[in-house]
């Protein structure tokens, strides 16, 4: 007991240090974002304005089997904005059902108003979203390049108010903030919200203004067509083309120019498997980007902490390795702290990063995402949510974990959609057999088992009278419980 008890106690202190410096970080950014607004309070923001003629702007939309939501969004794109002359929508459709029918006919329809929009479709879908984009470059014609995935609806002033930024020319990309169309939909749906926020308000806002190396995110945003060439173009051996090629451009030298003011609408995943997919692609993504680039970054000319934040940027998914074996070590923890003797009130310490982390969260979401709510509501619908994220975040860590994996050990997979269902709010509904599966996969069944080890692991504490890690063990219990239930749940929905 003796040995193997030091080597959990450990293990279990080295992945709580990893954490907290990962959250001490993330609070760096935090002093930053808020110096930012301070000081945007002191002074009036300059918008800039067009010099000259509006140039021209090529419109990408890949698609791969939208059937729900392709013609809200082909008719979003036709409503910008913007001299019709001056502008191209190209519909980058690779499906293989229905939706490729309902893009053409869309494309028809605004050809015979005037617009120039054609269907592009690839007989062979290589290199899935970065191959589309790869091989739409030789039909775009724009000096700039806007980018939609299905589930977004600009507003109409998207074009002009981001396209005068690259008046700049050090300018390569300029990426807009996500709004949330079916924020309020269910509990899935909002705790997906409150994590986004920080994500485009503490973290791309605070690199940005820490001149740190941010990120284009795949959507939503612009990139100047000779940024994207200069960078290498799209490449598809990561799942995460997006970081990839962002951190590429910056690296030849080139600004991504972050809007925090400039919103853009997009649909959440409403259900749990396609929450799944796009947490696996992301993860996976993030530790191949990692893997593939920061033996680049390290020999770079940029300076040491820009170097430090890259690279715990890139490796941000990483954190749930960490997360998921904490959690593991924290049950056999339990039985080992009575025999060694150990004092638990040093690691009191680790609080900060709780406490740095509630403060990250606090003014993405009740000082900025939900400034024009009430303040009481605001603050009580915090300290509800914030438990609620820690939970369904460690239940995830297992999930994500294997992606993360999966991406340092080069695994390849597929790039698998998150599928959209034109949800807008808690009346619509998700009774729908298209664009499912319908077997419980092997990581949702351990799901369901390691919700059952946590809720061991309560009943340990109170067994040995230790109630130093209940709460802890309440948390994953609820997280992986929460998982494991939605996942069989949204079964349901699927063929």
């Amino acid at each position: 007991m003796g040995l193997l008890g030091y080597i959990v106690i450990g293990l279990y202190l080295f992945c709580l240090s990893y954490i907290t410096i990962y959250c001490l970080f993330q609070f760096h950014l935090l002093l930053h974002y808020t110096k930012h607004k301070r000081a945007e309070k002191k002074s009036e923001i300059i918008v800039p304005e067009m010099n000259g003629e509006w140039p021209s702007v090529t419109i990408q939309l890949p698609i791969f089997n939208e059937y729900f939501v392709v013609e809200r969004l082909i008719d979003n794109i036709a409503s910008l904005d913007y001299p019709k002359d001056k502008f191209e929508i190209h519909i980058l459709d690779d499906s293989t059902d229905e939706t490729i029918e309902l893009s053409k006919k869309k494309a028809a329809e605004y050809r015979a108003k005037g617009f120039n929009i054609q269907c592009i479709t690839r007989e062979e879908r290589k290199g899935y979203k970065a191959g589309a984009l790869k091989d739409a470059m030789a039909f775009a014609k724009g000096e700039f390049i806007a980018i939609f995935d299905a589930d977004f609806l600009p507003n109409p002033t998207f074009l002009k108010d981001t396209v005068p930024y690259f008046n700049d020319d050090k300018v390569g990309v300029v990426q807009t903030r996500w709004g949330h169309i079916n924020q309020g939909y269910s509990l899935i749906t909002e705790l997906q919200a409150f994590q986004l926020n920080v994500h485009f308000t503490v973290e791309q806002q605070g690199r940005e203004s820490a001149d740190y190396l941010l990120q284009f995110n795949g959507t939503a945003g612009v990139w100047r067509r000779q940024t994207i060439e200069d960078a290498g173009g799209w490449e598809a051996d990561t799942l995460t083309e997006d970081l990839d090629l962002s951190y590429r451009a910056q690296l030849k030298g080139w600004k991504i120019n972050y809007l925090e003011e400039v919103l853009s609408p997009a649909e959440l995943p409403a259900e749990m498997i396609g929450l799944k997919s796009q947490q696996f692609r992301w993860m996976k993504g993030g530790a191949e980007t990692a893997k593939k680039l920061l033996p680049t970054i390290w020999k770079s000319k940029l300076n040491l902490m820009k170097k430090i934040h890259a690279s715990i940027h890139l490796m941000g998914s990483t954190i749930f390795l960490f997360v998921f074996f904490m959690g593991v070590l924290s049950v056999p923890l339990l039985s080992v702290i009575n025999p060694l003797n150990l004092n638990t009130d040093i690691l009191s310490i680790f609080l900060i990063s709780l406490v740095a982390i509630i403060a990250v969260y606090y003014v993405a979401n009740v000082n900025t995402a939900w400034d024009n709510q009430n303040k009481l509501k605001s603050f009580i619908k915090f300290i509800f949510i914030f438990p609620c994220f820690l939970a369904l975040s460690m239940g995830l860590s297992f999930h994500n974990s294997l992606a993360v994996l999966q991406g340092y050990r080069g695994k390849k997979s597929s790039f698998v959609r998150t599928p959209k269902f034109n949800i807008k709010g808690i009346t619509d509904s998700l009774n729908t057999t298209k664009y499912r599966g319908s077997k419980i996969s092997m990581v949702t069944i351990l799901e369901g088992i390691l919700a059952l080890y946590f809720l061991l692991g309560i009943g340990l504490g109170i067994k040995l009278g230790d109630n130093s890690l209940i709460l802890f063990h309440a948390l994953l219990c609820f997280g992986y419980g929460t998982i494991f239930y939605y996942s069989v749940k949204h079964l349901r929905y699927q063929t």
